[in-house]
């Protein structure tokens, strides 16, 4: 029996001497070697660039208009962290494990469970000869690694300075451990350094635990007797400025906020590349397609202190002066532009006076009524060892697998509106009016009265893709076999190509061209096949794949895949949106309205072919091999085992009326 994907080779072979070569058009922007190709440049810029202008357009609004929005925005920030519903506050288990004493001030070793077994580990920093319950802070560190002899004392210790110093000024600090740099370490790293992409197929993202353990330590807080709980301050730098960001926008409790060096805009993140400075953790699953200062606004009108450096490279000054622009617009509709302050300090991405004394400032105008002068410096002054939590770990503790823990199971049966939930939840970031793919015929020759065609289609702008197509010369046809091919079979392709057409492959390195034994024979079945089945043949490569791939190293690879996350999408969501449009390109060459196509790929490109086939009702059948067990083990769209898993899928195809051959799930 006749095989479509034997004769792949042998097809390209003899278009190769009779095409010009398809190249996707550069971007109209400067270059951008980061990411190997000026388009997928052009097309990073683009997208940010409308999320910029909903964002605008969201924030300049009336008060009413934002008191009314308020609520719905910061649900949707919750589900973004994975905290929709949020998690049951149980017991904290709170338990202070030593005591430090200090003339000025008492530290206690302590540690909580936000969630059974997930353990807080913190120091509390208390004054001497409070008279009455004082204001408190709680103060979240950024990424520094403590460690004696291979234990870790937790980033608590790194940053005891300003637990100290708000201590001896009067204040209660609770200075608590993040879970990637905290005495028992977690990961941030899953899809930054791990390969664990998943987390994004599960709506996964350590910044939802850390902004939970800051919620929980609030809670833990309040139960203190020394705190006067309608005075809660919240601060931190770097990642834990980005946590401060989140749970003060959560949290109402959080009555005065002065983030350092936690946030910058969605254009330095994705068009300038500061995304590769940072790990998973700064980062919400953006399933609304958010740009940043709409965190940074739910704040509003509470103080808020926006402290950063005017050289810092992960928070780049530009940004962060943007952002603060958007949110000052509405603290303006809300008639408190005084309780927004932004503090610029020189130098890089450091810890310095220079940002910790208009801090300390910040809390005691909108915390205490009152603006001392400020005449102590924070400085250091414990071994780590000393400030130390545990001498063992807790052997219930799930800090190292809460990525594997957190949220819910996978929906084992499809819902009735399982389109819509997959178009709103895991491919909001598809065109919401796309122009018609509008394919172009680029050449094309005649063979034994079959003719052979390479075109050229726009995914959307900056995403022109090819399209090979073998048909009868005269008269059409209603059924269309349609091959997506996945970076494996293009390379099959490249290998033969290499030899006859070089200018179609320059951009792809090393390749080893195969024997030419039974080309001519292979290419000759093809012609008769095409003519036996009376079906036209077609060759699909989307976005990434064969012309379209960038071309960069691993690390590199991984760094474009998060920059498509934080807007909104996955390379691999955008391949379905790809496929889509390559089923609607093959239409609109033909006038009858009982065109049909069958989708064939495999592996992960085989998932992409079935979800593209939901949305098309042009596609009639599907073949599909070795498809994964389950989006776990890939290809990732955002949050779609919160909505089913592949078998649920395959079920869903077949009661739609598709024909799924050899689309069992693979063991």
């Amino acid at each position: 029996m006749f095989h479509l994907g034997r004769f792949v080779s042998a097809a390209v072979i003899a278009w190769a001497s009779l095409f010009e070569v398809v190249q996707v058009r550069p971007a109209d922007s400067d270059s951008w070697p980061d990411v190997g190709s000026d388009a997928l440049a052009a097309y990073f810029r683009a997208e940010t660039e409308r999320l910029e202008a909903a964002c605008r357009a969201r924030l300049s609004v009336s008060r009413e208009e934002w008191l009314r929005r308020a609520a719905n925005d910061r649900r949707q920030l919750l589900d973004m962290l994975g905290l929709d519903p949020l998690p049951a506050r149980g017991d904290l288990r709170a338990t202070v494990t030593g005591r430090l004493d200090h003339p000025d001030f008492t530290v206690e070793k302590l540690h909580f469970q936000s969630l059974p077994g997930l353990y807080v580990t913190a120091n509390l920093y208390l004054p001497r000869g409070l008279p009455r319950p004082a204001p408190a802070i709680l103060y979240v560190c950024g990424h520094t690694p403590v460690k004696t002899n291979g234990v870790s004392c937790g980033n608590k210790t790194a940053y005891q300075h300003h637990g100290i110093w708000f201590a001896r000024n009067g204040y209660v600090c609770l200075v608590m451990d993040t879970i990637q740099l905290g005495e028992i370490e977690g990961l941030h790293h899953g899809t930054y350094r791990e390969g664990m992409w998943w987390w994004n197929v599960k709506g996964f993202t350590p910044a939802g635990v850390e902004a939970w353990n800051g919620i929980r330590a609030l809670d833990y807080l309040e139960s203190r007797p020394e705190v006067d709980r309608q005075r809660l301050g919240m601060t931190g730098r770097s990642g834990g400025g980005s946590y401060t960001w989140t749970v003060a926008a959560l949290d109402e409790r959080v009555r005065a906020a002065a983030p350092v060096a936690g946030i910058t805009d969605l254009r330095n993140q994705v068009v300038d590349g500061c995304v590769e400075g940072h790990c998973d953790c700064m980062f919400f699953v953006n399933t609304y397609r958010w740009d940043f200062p709409q965190v940074a606004a739910l704040i509003a009108p509470r103080p808020l202190l926006v402290v950063n450096t005017d050289s810092d490279s992960i928070f780049p000054l530009d940004g962060v002066v943007r952002l603060h622009a958007q949110v000052r617009g509405v603290y303006a509709a809300w008639g408190e532009a005084g309780k927004l302050g932004l503090v610029i300090g020189p130098g890089g991405h450091h810890d310095t006076q220079d940002l910790q004394v208009p801090v300390l400032r910040w809390f005691n105008r909108h915390l205490k009524g009152e603006d001392p002068p400020v005449s102590t410096a924070a400085e250091r002054l414990f071994d780590p060892l000393a400030l130390r939590v545990f001498d063992a770990l807790p052997a219930d503790q799930i800090n190292t697998r809460i990525h594997e823990l957190w949220g819910g199971q996978p929906v084992e049966e499809p819902a009735p509106d399982l389109t819509s939930r997959l178009r709103t939840r895991a491919f909001a970031g598809w065109p919401e009016s796309p122009d018609p793919p509008s394919p172009r015929l680029v050449s094309r020759s005649v063979e034994d009265g079959l003719l052979l065609g390479l075109w050229e289609f726009t995914s959307q702008p900056y995403v022109t893709l090819p399209l090979f197509v073998v048909e009868p010369a005269a008269g059409a046809l209603p059924q269309t076999d349609c091959r997506v091919l996945d970076e494996a079979d293009w390379r099959r392709w490249a290998a033969v190509l290499g030899r006859r057409a070089p200018r179609l492959t320059n951009s792809i390195p090393d390749l080893v061209a195969t024997s030419d034994a039974a080309t001519e024979e292979d290419f000759a079945a093809l012609l008769a096949s095409a003519r036996e089945s009376r079906r036209r043949l077609a060759w699909l490569l989307p976005r990434g794949v064969g012309p379209t791939a960038w071309q960069v190293d691993a690390r590199k690879d991984v760094q474009i895949r998060r920059r498509f996350m934080l807007l909104g999408q996955t390379l691999e969501g955008m391949r379905v949106w790809d496929i889509r449009q390559g089923v609607r390109s093959l239409q609109a060459r033909d006038d009858r309205r009982d065109f049909r196509v069958t989708l064939k790929a495999h592996g992960p490109m085989a998932v992409n072919a079935l979800y593209a086939s939901l949305f098309e009702p042009a596609v009639s059948a599907l073949e599909l091999t070795a498809l994964p067990a389950s989006h776990r083990d890939g290809p990732d769209y955002l949050n779609v085992l919160n909505i089913t898993d592949l078998p649920a899928v395959v079920a869903h195809a077949r009661q739609l009326g598709l024909s799924v051959r050899d689309g069992a799930v693979a063991p």
